[in-house]
């Protein structure tokens, strides 16, 4: 009888908030109490959180389901914490509404990351998603390069975390921007895991919007994310591997652009791709995700 590939149960965890950690003006961590459950995933995978749980939101939820005509779905957020950790986290950055950019009001990161308190009961379910590492990996490269915008960091970092506690024989490079250093997510933690994994782990920021002159040094850049920064890090486009997460164009962005008859501008996500195309990166040792 030939084997069937075992697929992965996804299950619903009633979790406690058991701590908020502060990141940056507008994300926060929630650290979860799961109690006895097992926790089987794999560093990269996220969870879903329906909105629906919340009595906060009953009356704001009801009214977008009735402007839809359908329910709303669950949101996803990556884990940061990472497998090698003895809890669950995740790291949730605010989303803004913008007249024009952004078709409805966010829902439930404003929540999640402003007003939730130590003791907040919810239930999430998990675990899955396809950004993360091969069980291969090591076979195919030994350096992995991850280019990531705002919270798209988040399952790098869980990646990059589990990576270096496992012990694998893999060095990763993060390309990291941002608009300032003040929104810069895990910005310590990831200078505390370069100084202690200086072999195999290097961070490089880059700031867009940064005006104090002295935030900037040798792994903190003014500017973009862009080829020639790209090119510097680089061994070998054929065996190297690249995880890239960050804002893309959104359904919403093609229709504006539809509706005026040009087309959508290219945001991170999408000039990345460009450069490691133009880098010789073929499309299969690319893992992409579009975040924020």
């Amino acid at each position: 009888m030939n084997e069937q590939p075992v697929r992965r149960k996804i299950k619903e965890l009633e979790v406690m908030v058991a701590e908020v950690i502060y990141e940056t003006p507008d994300t926060r961590t929630l650290v979860f109490f799961t109690g006895n459950d097992p926790l089987e995933y794999k560093a990269g995978h996220f969870l879903t959180i329906a909105p629906q749980q919340f009595p906060a939101l009953e009356r704001w939820t009801s009214y977008l389901e009735y402007l839809k005509s359908k329910k709303e779905p669950p949101r996803a957020y990556s884990m940061s914490s990472c497998p090698q950790e003895k809890y669950l986290a995740i790291t949730v950055k605010e989303e803004r509404y913008l007249p024009g950019v952004t078709p409805f009001p966010p829902l439930l990161s404003p929540i999640l990351a402003l007003r939730t308190a130590p003791g907040t009961r919810m239930v999430i379910t998990g675990f899955t998603g396809p950004y993360t590492l091969p069980d291969d990996i090591e076979s195919k490269t030994d350096h992995v390069l991850h280019v990531c915008a705002g919270s798209g960091v988040v399952p790098s970092y869980s990646i990059i975390k589990d990576s270096l506690l496992s012990g694998r024989k893999l060095r990763h490079t993060l390309i990291y921007s941002n608009k300032s250093w003040e929104d810069t997510i895990f910005a310590k933690q990831l200078l505390v895991l370069q100084k202690q994994y200086a072999a195999q782990f290097r961070v490089v920021f880059c700031l867009t919007r940064e005006t104090n002159p002295a935030v900037f040094s040798e792994n903190i850049l003014s500017g973009r994310v862009s080829k020639e920064i790209l090119k510097q890090y680089v061994d070998d486009a054929s065996h190297q591997y690249v995880f890239a997460c960050g804002p893309s164009i959104s359904i919403f962005d093609k229709k504006i652009a539809k509706e005026k008859g040009v087309e959508p501008t290219p945001r991170f996500l999408e000039s990345v791709l460009q450069s490691l195309a133009e880098l010789g990166f073929p499309a299969d040792r690319i893992k992409r995700e579009s975040y924020g």
